[in-house]
């Protein structure tokens, strides 16, 4: 038994890691969303704002792949070790939400990545907004039920 609980701690416990520094990068993308959802008009002339929207398109596709390349995968892992059915299936059911939001985040990043015209970009920001926070909720679950719920067999 002592075996096994230090093989899952080995296993899990650097999962934190990896979400927190995955959230870090959340922070660091709503800090540049917000710098540019105060902008009131924008100009592709401006060489500032252009480069504020390319840098948000780039933290946030630097996210979005870490989010489905390295941290659902290792909390559906995780969920499944503990053979946590019930988890598993609710994490399905945020999944789907997150991946309803990935077109949106895709979308905006293939419009935005090239910076020629900025004039939809407000309402564009704005619908965006509303697919991150859907996003965030869903994500926020997933570690809920897949990550926190174990925490204390994998300590």
């Amino acid at each position: 038994m002592l075996e096994n609980c230090k093989s899952a701690k080995e296993r899990w416990g650097g999962v934190s890691e990896i979400i927190d520094r995955w959230l870090q990068e959340r922070q660091d993308m709503l800090v540049h969303y917000c710098s540019l959802a105060t902008i009131e008009e924008f100009d592709e002339e401006d060489p500032v704002q252009c480069e504020k929207v390319q840098r948000l398109c780039q933290i946030m596709m630097d996210y979005v792949s870490a989010g489905h390349f390295e941290v659902y995968g290792q909390l559906l892992r995780e969920g499944q070790e503990f053979n946590n059915t019930k988890a598993l299936a609710e994490a399905d059911k945020l999944y789907a939400q997150v991946e309803k939001t990935t077109d949106a985040v895709l979308d905006f990043n293939d419009k935005y990545q090239e910076t020629d015209d900025l004039s939809s970009l407000p309402g564009d920001l704005s619908r965006l907004g509303v697919q991150l926070e859907t996003r965030f909720e869903a994500e926020d679950g997933m570690i809920a039920v897949l990550h926190v719920a174990h925490k204390n067999l994998v300590a």
